[in-house]
């Protein structure tokens, strides 16, 4: 009989979780055509969502209701196609269902929508999404339950006053319950952040507000396992988790290409950007459309 000890299962759980990533990023380059989605933004995160779901937050489709889940708020609504992929993958909804990405027939579109399973609140107007989960969270503390709340942010999105003013009512309330999450890809749009709004010194800024501050590669499953399951939720204080990402992540012809944060490639593309994913170069040029903000 085969023994195994720590080490290996804890192995066997992160190779586990990196087939589950490498699967729902196939499925959001699927969405990018017919329309586009915002490809470059939904590839950066989609390690933490699938994290999340998979290891770390108590919910699936048999307690998607129950009062005692924990809540999870995409506030960075326009990567929804990360969110739509990990909750098909593990059962929320049928994963065929995702071909009805910007059809009329269905609420499976560029932002978040209450009526898909699994998606707690709609979102698409940055920087709003926050002040909802510290509602809940604050919630949760007077009714004397232990729900977590996990918000995941966009870095450009903290360039919204209304997060820094919800940070101080989170502190106010010792909301240790809260745990934010930052995908700090570098990137706002098609511009880098440093070159926009600089938010650095990110970390220090974050515990001027009073919140407990952790760093994290966004792609290493060791490191994001070893820091969630390390949280206390005890602090008398809300916690915050920058993830360094890469945006476009999995796809060396769009990774940190400032011009590729939406995507809207034709059939041919798409089936050539799969090959790509899975360790094949990529056959010809990408020509087809970008959205581009001055």
């Amino acid at each position: 009989m085969a023994i195994y000890n720590r080490y290996d299962m804890e192995n066997v759980k992160h190779e586990i979780l990196k087939k589950r990533a490498l699967s729902a990023r196939e499925q959001v380059i699927r969405m990018a055509t017919d329309g586009g989605c915002f490809l470059g933004a939904s590839l950066s995160c989609i390690d933490l969502i699938v994290y999340l779901y998979s290891e770390f937050l108590k919910i699936d489709m048999n307690t998607i209701d129950s009062i005692e889940r924990d809540y999870f708020f995409l506030s960075k609504g326009h990567d929804v196609p990360a969110l739509y992929a990990t909750l098909s993958d593990l059962g929320f909804f049928e994963k065929q269902r995702l071909l009805n990405h910007l059809k009329t027939n269905d609420y499976i579109y560029w932002h978040p929508n209450k009526m898909i399973p699994g998606v707690e609140f709609h979102s698409g107007s940055l920087g709003h999404l926050i002040s909802v989960a510290i509602g809940v969270a604050l919630d949760i503390k007077i009714r004397l339950m232990n729900n977590k709340v996990v918000v995941l942010l966009g870095d450009g999105e903290l360039n919204e006053g209304s997060v820094w003013e919800a940070l101080l009512v989170a502190n106010a309330y010792k909301l240790d319950n809260l745990l934010l999450v930052i995908d700090r890809n570098q990137f706002q749009a098609n511009m880098k952040t440093e070159s926009l709004i600089p938010l650095e010194p990110l970390e220090s800024k974050f515990e001027a507000f009073g919140l407990e501050v952790y760093s994290i590669d966004g792609h290493n499953f060791q490191e994001i396992d070893e820091t969630f399951q390390g949280l206390s939720f005890n602090s008398k204080r809300p916690t915050v988790i920058i993830a360094d990402t890469i945006r476009g992540k999995g796809l060396p012809s769009i990774e940190e290409k400032a011009d590729r944060w939406f995507c809207n490639f034709s059939h041919k593309e798409i089936e050539n950007l799969i090959d790509e994913l899975y360790g094949k170069t990529l056959k010809t040029e990408l020509t087809s459309e970008k959205l581009i903000v001055r």
